[in-house]
């Protein structure tokens, strides 16, 4: 398993539309092939910048979904109310205390 770090900026008059559109999708994203789990967070200094932590159970179930048309419908709509350009991590987690 691997972790997807997506890190989002946003124009501050598109952040509502942002998130009533997760909104309708995350169940969708959540329940592809391989995710085994997602998360939005909110920068608390800056809020106008976003987060998504995806945890997959493989590199193929990420290029699978990246391929997917619910992807590409997804980061269409997404990507229109960026204000920059978005920054995305792939990343093994090495150690987690619960």
């Amino acid at each position: 398993m691997f972790v997807r770090i997506v890190k989002m900026s946003f124009e501050p008059s598109k952040i509502e539309a942002f998130l009533d559109f997760f909104e309708t999708k995350k169940e969708l994203i959540r329940g592809f092939e391989g995710c085994q789990f997602l998360e939005l967070y909110r920068d608390k200094n800056d809020t106008n910048i976003f987060f998504t932590y995806s945890y997959w159970n493989a590199e193929s179930d990420l290029e699978n979904y990246r391929n997917s048309d619910l992807f590409k419908s997804v980061w269409a709509t997404t990507k229109q109310a960026f204000n920059a350009k978005p920054e995305a991590w792939s990343v093994d987690k090495l150690v987690s205390l619960k």
